[in-house]
């Protein structure tokens, strides 16, 4: 079964150049040794090891059989292969020296192909001169095309004009092209020379042309004929343009011409012409209405006929609806800016805010039904960019405010003029004072604000404020009105003849815009009044009770001069007079309305108190013993109790009444023993906070029975009793001045009594 040593040797040269034999070799001995031990391994298979060998003998033959055939075929054909590159091989060699031969020729025959040269160069001028021959006719007749087309052209006979036109163009660039592809570049300058008359031509045509475009809106109209041929043409012109530079291998002299877009250019400037140049603007007053009206009809009107006419007469892709609207659009805001520029009034601003923010896009102008649904400005923008509507709305809110202050003034002079009248203020239905200054004042700033709501709700609130500012400062210029008519009549009390009046007049006027200012607001829902605005309000209000109290101040001033003294201690109708009048004044009081009538009843109530304790305080009297003490004191109780009973019975409440300090005092008075003065004066002072040692130091004065060691703990207990005003506490005291104490007059060296 195993090699020998020289079977190895030999094997070893063929396993070297043969590496695959060898590893095949290697797995069938593998393959067979591991057969043969599974036969051997089995004794039962050692009976069929003569069937396994002649089984595997033939198998080897049939192997054999066919290696032997492949090989067979593998000779044959190399055999084939090399009898065909032989063969190859001697057809090579015979075309080389074909080719060599062929070499050797055309060396021999180098120099009659010079004379062939010659022969092409004449051919080829042949070939330019037989093409000069049959455009010769044609040249000739360029300028008699020349003459025919400029007699078309003046016969309006557009069509056959340019048809002549291009024809002859075509013949010049023609020509030129040649020459450019030839490079005689001088020669082009002659030819152009030769063909000068189409510039003329090309100008001429244009000229018409662009005379039908800007009479388009109208020829479209009477006669679209015209400008359907110069849309034609137009578009002729445009196709000649986009061939050319499609090519883009030469491009004649005046090409492009770009005359779509110059149709455009001439459209759009004979828009802005027609309606939007300086010479058709009127900025003012009603001019302005008008030159926008007419802008309305006009614009409208045009693009009804581009709606249902020209677009009919033109290409789908001019877009030539688009295009117009477009142009009037930026025609449009351009124009609005330059009246913008002009010193425009309150009307004037108005006019243009309410065209460009509400006319522009109603059913009036942009949104007409006849022009729905194909023109859309929606896509262009405002009119008016948010920026300048701002800008103009501030405009306009300073001229309103201009004309309301010159109005409120004006008003202001009318109602102080009517003071001086010989009769009363009017009276309403319920017989209150009034005058007409509130509802002038609010309907002016009412209208004015509704006529901003008409506009934007921006325009509007900028009124609004301007409004109130306006009617906060009316209220400034009110009140010191009142103020340098209070001081006239302080110096001649006859005149105005009605100043109380109208003094009540105007609280009623104060308390009806006071009521009316909520109404102006844009939204009803939103009643605050703004805080200086209030202020202003109150300030006025207080300025008028004022100036009545001051009015009951001087007619209560003799009597109150009369107090204290014997002659009303004895009982005199001191009081009863004061009490008359106050009633008189209460009646007057019973014009203004409610809030205000009580406010005047309780501020009369605390003025009489007031004056009736300083009175009481200036140390004019002192009782001289105890019998005239409790007369004091009684006619206190009388007064006060005459005085709350005339202010209850004109309705105000004992508790809005403030003579019950008349009531306190007239208690610290009649105590009978001066030792327990410091408790009842504590509960004095604890009612009444504002009562300082000095009104204390006086009404002990008035007791007259007072010692000092009592003042001392008296005011020793004040000291150590201070007193902080409560909030809402209505001051009584603090109003009252109390005289200061002379001091004796001392001799130098002497001793003071």
């Amino acid at each position: 079964m195993g090699m020998s040593a020289e079977d190895e040797r030999a094997a070893s040269p063929r396993d070297e150049e043969w590496p695959e034999a060898e590893k095949a070799e290697k797995l069938a001995r593998g393959a067979a040794l591991k057969w043969a031990s599974g036969v051997f391994y089995c004794p039962e298979k050692l009976e069929g090891l003569g069937h396994y060998r002649s089984r595997e003998t033939q198998r080897n033959s049939s192997i054999q059989s066919r290696l032997k055939s492949t090989v067979q075929s593998y000779l044959e054909g190399v055999s084939v292969g090399l009898e065909q590159l032989r063969s190859a091989a001697q057809e090579v060699q015979s075309v080389c020296q074909d080719l060599g031969a062929a070499r050797w020729a055309l060396l021999d025959s180098a120099d009659q192909f010079q004379g062939l040269q010659q022969m092409r160069t004449l051919v080829e001028k042949h070939v330019q001169l037989a093409s000069v021959v049959q455009v010769l006719p044609q040249i000739f007749s360029v300028h008699e095309a020349f003459s025919h087309t400029l007699q078309l052209l003046h016969g309006q006979h557009l069509l056959e004009a340019h048809a002549e036109l291009m024809m002859v163009e075509h013949l010049r660039d023609d020509i030129l092209s040649q020459l450019h592809l030839r490079g005689l570049s001088s020669a082009q300058t002659t030819v152009l020379s030769y063909f000068s008359g189409l510039q003329q031509l090309n100008e001429t045509l244009a000229k018409q042309l662009w005379d039908i475009v800007g009479s388009s809106l109208r020829l479209v109209r009477e006669d679209p004929v015209l400008f359907v041929t110069a849309v034609r043409i137009i578009e002729r012109e445009e196709k000649i343009d986009d061939t050319l530079l499609l090519e883009a291998t030469f491009l004649p002299p005046g090409r492009p011409k770009g005359w779509r877009q110059k149709f455009y250019h001439v459209l759009q400037d004979t828009i802005r012409g027609a309606h939007f140049q300086a010479a058709h603007m009127d900025a003012e007053g009603p001019g302005l209405a008008r030159h926008l009206a007419a802008l309305q009809k006009d614009i409208v009107s045009e693009l009804c006929v581009v709606k249902d006419l020209m677009v009919q007469c033109v290409p789908a892709h001019y877009n030539i609806l688009s295009v117009c609207t477009t142009t009037y659009h930026q025609a449009l805001t351009s124009h609005l800016q330059e009246i913008l520029r002009e010193d425009l009034d309150k009307q004037g601003l108005f006019l243009l805010l309410e065209w460009a923010l509400r006319v522009y896009h109603s059913p009036e102008m942009m949104g007409h039904p006849d022009l729905l649904p194909e023109v859309d400005v929606s896509a262009l923008g405002p009119l008016m960019s948010p920026e300048l509507v701002d800008q103009t709305e501030r405009r306009y809110v300073v001229k309103v405010k201009a004309s309301v202050v010159e109005w409120m003034q004006r008003t202001l002079e009318v109602e102080f003029k009517e003071w001086f009248r010989e009769e009363e203020p009017e009276t309403d239905h319920q017989g209150f004072f009034q005058s007409a200054l509130p509802i002038i004042v609010m309907q002016m700033l009412n209208e004015n604000i509704q006529v901003a709501s008409l506009i934007t709700d921006s325009l509007q609130q900028k009124v609004y404020n301007m409004a109130l500012e306006e009617l906060e400062a009316f209220l400034g210029r009110l009140r010191e009105a009142l103020v340098q008519c209070g001081k006239e009549h302080q110096q001649d009390r006859t005149v105005p003849k009605y100043y109380v009046s109208y003094l009540l007049a105007m609280l009623n006027n104060n308390l009806a815009l006071s009521n009316s200012v909520s109404s102006l607001h844009p939204n009803n829902a939103h009643r605050e009044i703004p805080a200086s605005l209030q202020a202003a309000l109150d300030r006025m209000q207080k300025k008028a009770c004022q100036l009545l109290l001051e009015e009951l101040l001087l007619d209560l001033q003799p009597l109150c001069l009369q107090l204290p003294s014997h002659k009303w201690l004895s009982g005199s109708q001191l009081v009863g007079s004061m009490c008359e009048v106050i009633d008189k004044y209460a009646k007057d009081f019973s014009h203004v309305r409610k809030p205000v009538f009580t406010l005047l009843l309780m501020e009369s109530e605390l003025l009489v108190t007031s004056q009736y304790l300083r009175a009481l305080m200036q140390k004019k009297m002192v009782c001289k013993s105890k019998e005239e003490r409790g007369q004091l004191c009684d006619r206190l109780l009388q007064d006060a109790t005459q005085l709350q009973e005339l202010f209850c019975g004109l309705g105000l409440d004992r508790s809005q009444q403030s003579l019950e300090a008349v009531f306190a005092l007239r208690e610290l008075l009649y105590l009978k023993d001066p030792a327990l003065l410091s408790l009842e004066v504590l509960g004095f002072i604890t009612k009444y906070p504002d009562a300082s040692d000095e009104h204390i130091s006086t009404l002990l004065d008035l007791r007259g029975d007072v010692s000092k060691e009592v003042r001392h703990v008296v005011l020793e207990m004040m000291a150590q009793h201070p007193q902080v005003l409560p909030e809402g506490y209505r001051p009584i005291f603090s109003t009252i001045l109390v005289p200061v104490a002379e001091l004796p007059f001392c001799l130098r060296k002497g001793k003071c009594a």
